[in-house]
């Protein structure tokens, strides 16, 4: 997990339960302001189940570029665009418990899949568990 996380995420301990990485569809009860900022969503839909989450564990945005990316961008631009973002770059990445108790992590990637598709999709990345 990104340095920085909330003090409170991480005296959870939580250890990875199992990968996912499947895509998602997200609830909000009120629409985002900026599409391409999202804040955490209210629920998700997942494998045609919807979970409403309860709690917010922690968030955090990367806006790194990575592969030929990376090398498309002055070093001095590079280190702007790592802070606030770039056209097409950066996660949002929301560690959450849904009202059943479960613990995931999903993000929002920034990245247009196809000149036809310039908004970015959610995957829901990971369950959590804070059992040992």
């Amino acid at each position: 997990m990104p340095a920085g996380l909330p003090s409170a995420f991480e005296d959870m301990a939580c250890k990875p339960l199992r990968f996912i990485g499947e895509p998602i569809e997200v609830v909000f009860d009120e629409p985002p302001v900026w599409s391409k900022s999202p804040g955490c969503p209210d629920g998700f839909i997942w494998r045609g189940e919807t979970y409403r989450i309860a709690e917010l564990l922690g968030e955090w945005c990367d806006f790194r570029r990575r592969g030929r990316m990376a090398r498309n961008m002055r070093e001095s631009h590079l280190t702007v665009a790592a802070t606030h973002g770039s056209l097409g770059v950066g996660r949002f990445t929301f560690c959450v418990r849904t009202d059943d108790g479960r613990i995931f992590e999903l993000y929002y990637d920034r990245a247009p899949k196809s000149v036809d598709d310039r908004k970015g999709s959610w995957t829901l990345y990971r369950e959590m568990s804070t059992e040992e």
